[in-house]
């Protein structure tokens, strides 16, 4: 394992020779719409690249997550590694299915959802091909998953139904977002996202002694949330981070949406802050005569890696050697998932990046080859043992 810590370097030159090939990949995949719930045509496009590449095995598991296998040397004598990336992506400029098209210069690409997640999905549909390049052969299989339902509402479905069917035991996977490079999340703190919902009626015989505002209403149950008590240990906080409500200016608001999300490495303390914030909510509902509804709308378990997890000491050797600076924190993602089913995972970030939820969000391409060869040298730490001779807590 060690000789491709020097190896490294050499690896970015020989990926930056198939560069034209990413960059069309990030295109065809970035540009093909892909909102949560509606990945079929991403999907498609992905699973025709892997394809044309020619990987060992071509498929959907029953969730219709798209899977691709590149056959190891003891392929069924040692457990598959997973690289995985989310299709959907955030960005609501995909749910009113325009066409456009990404821009590209010399030394970036932009685009709605190139950073969140077609810089990620891309790079993976580009491994068989890089692999090939750079003549490398693994003991394990490789399958290479893009799950769908991943983000908001989708609660990682995608990836929960996919690891929780997987008919073998998984070696360690390896998580792919487009950005930031340099981060190396191998932990995940737990969290609840939530909306609440005010509606106020206007039908006939419904008397206010005021007229209630759905905005402001809201606004008391911010302040009451901001009021709130939070441990630092465990450590937990609260995240107000969308408000929507009201028709124009002029008018009264008589709806309105606030979103939240509770974060805390204690599971048990989540759903404390989130009962609290329920009685929050049915107290202001009642003494305004108003209707407030808090919903769910994902939930994850606190897990992790311990910090001197061989796979974690690996990937940071990985990433100094190819002068790329470690930096880890809290990560709510697919990576969760593997760590709270005990399967040794990471997420890695694959360029820098700027405008990360915006429509005119950009990618460095330079960058991105240092990243790529990252994900081969954590790729070749897995199928040299790492995750084999300590398993999680």
């Amino acid at each position: 394992m060690y000789d491709y810590y020097k190896k490294l370097p050499d690896f970015v030159e020989k990926i930056k020779s198939l560069k034209d090939l990413i960059i069309t990949n990030i295109v065809l995949i970035g540009q093909t719409p892909a909102p949560t719930f509606k990945e079929k045509r991403r999907a498609k496009v992905f699973m025709e690249r892997l394809a044309e590449f020619q990987v060992d095995e071509c498929t959907t598991d029953g969730y219709r997550n798209p899977i691709g296998i590149i056959r190891g040397k003891s392929s069924g004598v040692k457990p598959p590694i997973f690289v995985m990336a989310h299709l959907d992506t955030f960005y609501e400029f995909y749910d009113r299915d325009l066409i456009f098209n990404y821009r590209i210069r010399k030394n970036s690409i932009t685009g709605p959802g190139i950073l969140d997640n077609s810089v990620g999905v891309a790079v993976m549909a580009s491994l068989p091909v890089i692999i090939k390049e750079l003549d490398l052969h693994f003991e394990s299989d490789i399958v290479l998953a893009g799950t769908i339902q991943s983000l908001g509402k989708g609660n990682l479905r995608g990836v929960r139904h996919l690891l929780k069917t997987w008919p073998t035991p998984i070696r360690g996977g390896i998580c792919l977002e487009g950005v930031e490079l340099g981060r190396l999340n191998y932990y995940s703190d737990g969290m609840i996202r939530g909306e609440i919902e005010c509606s106020i009626s206007e039908e006939k015989g419904v008397m206010h002694k005021f007229t209630p505002n759905a905005i402001l209403i809201l606004n008391e149950v911010i302040n009451e949330i901001l009021n709130l008590r939070l441990s630092q240990r465990p450590r937990s906080t609260i995240v107000i981070g969308k408000m929507s409500g009201g028709a124009n200016h002029g008018k009264i608001a008589y709806d309105g949406t606030l979103g939240f999300e509770i974060r805390s490495d204690s599971y048990k303390m989540v759903k404390s802050i989130y009962s609290d914030i329920k009685d929050i909510v049915e107290g202001i509902s009642h003494e305004n005569e108003v209707e407030l509804n808090l919903k769910t709308i994902s939930n994850l378990r606190a897990a992790r890696l311990k910090f001197n997890h061989p796979l974690v000491k690996s990937a940071s050797s990985v990433l100094e050697g190819l002068d790329i600076k470690p930096v880890s924190k809290s990560t709510e993602s697919a990576l969760s998932i593997f760590l709270s089913r005990k399967i040794p995972a990471l997420t890695l970030g694959i360029t820098h990046g700027e405008n990360y939820y915006m429509e005119n969000a950009t990618m460095e391409i330079e960058p991105m080859f240092k990243g790529i060869a990252q994900v081969i040298g954590v790729l070749k730490a897995i199928d040299s043992g790492v995750c084999d001779e300590q398993q999680m807590a």
